[in-house]
């Protein structure tokens, strides 16, 4: 990997010293993800529009969205490369955190691109059956997380938000407590891609934001003085948050309503891994609650009505997602969707404040 090439060389030729600083490759990660995102875009709609990957649009769904159907889909393949090719050049390939949330965002994005082909194949939006997909989901951030905890010394110590040294040590159940994390914050993001650019601006927003927190609890100074949690390496996780958050970007350009390309299974459910993984990491786990709000708001609302409708045969909601009920009681889409980016901003810095709230 050119990281490592650069880190050996600087011994020698002392101004390459400035890329073994994290802040550096941080930055120069972020606009190489984003300038690939944005010069590959065109070509990959191209790509999609031309093997005929449209978006299969639910009957039951608002009928303005009927005139999305047809629009290429799998977008979240674009994202993927455009963050992978950074970090193959400007992160420390060999910290086995970096890896872990690589196979889980690569990993859960596999199972979205099974689940978007067999929607574009057969021209329906049913996809990759539920259980088959919660069951590889499960499976890949389960035995991640065991490894991390087993090999790497992943704590196992659930960290309260606002509360100064609170914490509950699960021992080898948080395994299954940190899969648990993963997946539903993976699904919940799924859930909110819904509009045009919905999803994609919250998620940029939170990966930011973890991408701070990772930099903090990487750093044994900073962790010390803020009395977070220290976790060893896991600051080489800011320059891959970076890479999210500026390919999120490139891609939003092609997102933004109306959207030429939509991101697909394979977008949301490898960024929401990505996200569940890096609250796991960070030791943030039970703040991804607050962090990721729309996305908990919008998962709660779909279980709200099929809990409703199950047992009294009644909707709490017009439509679920939240989103549909407010589109469906007469706000615009632009306006639901700026309005959710407020919000997600607003989480954000509340998050960001439990740094020296405990």
């Amino acid at each position: 990997m050119l990281y490592q090439w650069l880190y050996s060389m600087a011994d020698q030729f002392s101004p390459l010293n400035v890329f073994r600083y994290i802040t550096v490759r941080t930055f120069i990660s972020f606009f190489t993800a984003f300038f690939l995102c944005w010069l590959w875009g065109p070509y990959f709609i191209r790509r999609l529009q031309l093997k005929h990957f449209g978006q299969a649009i639910r009957d039951d769904g608002p009928q303005s969205h009927k005139k999305k159907a047809g629009t290429p889909t799998m977008g979240g393949g674009l994202i993927l490369l455009s963050t992978l090719i950074p970090c193959l050049l400007w992160v420390d390939m060999m910290n086995p955190l970096v890896w872990a949330v690589l196979l889980i965002t690569w990993g859960f994005g596999m199972i979205g691109y099974m689940d978007d082909w067999l929607k574009v194949s057969k021209k329906n939006s049913k996809g990759l059956s539920g259980k088959v997909r919660l069951a590889g989901e499960f499976l890949i951030s389960g035995a991640v997380i065991g490894y991390l905890v087993y090999f790497h010394g992943l704590s196992t110590a659930v960290t309260i938000p606002f509360m100064k040294a609170v914490s509950l040590d699960l021992g080898y159940f948080y395994i299954i407590f940190g899969a648990l994390v993963v997946v539903g914050t993976a699904n919940a993001v799924n859930l909110t891609d819904g509009l045009d650019g919905l999803a994609i601006v919250p998620v940029m927003i939170s990966a930011a934001t973890l991408g701070l927190f990772a930099y903090v609890c990487g750093h044994f100074s900073i962790a010390s003085y803020l009395q977070i949690p220290h976790v060893v390496g896991a600051g080489e996780l800011t320059p891959v948050a970076a890479t999210i958050v500026a390919a999120g970007m490139g891609f939003l350009w092609f997102n933004a309503y109306p959207a030429q390309v939509f991101m697909g299974d394979v977008g949301s459910l490898s960024l929401g891994g990505f996200l569940g993984s890096m609250a796991v990491i960070t030791q943030n786990e039970l703040l991804m609650v607050v962090l990721g709000g729309v996305f908990v708001v919008e998962a709660l609302s779909v279980i709200t009505q099929v809990i409703s409708f199950k047992t009294t045969g009644k909707r709490v909601f017009k439509m679920a997602p939240i989103h549909h009920h407010f589109e469906l009681g007469g706000l615009t889409e632009t306006k639901i969707i700026v309005r959710f980016w407020i919000i997600s901003i607003l989480l954000a810095v509340l998050s960001l404040a439990t740094l020296k709230l405990r």
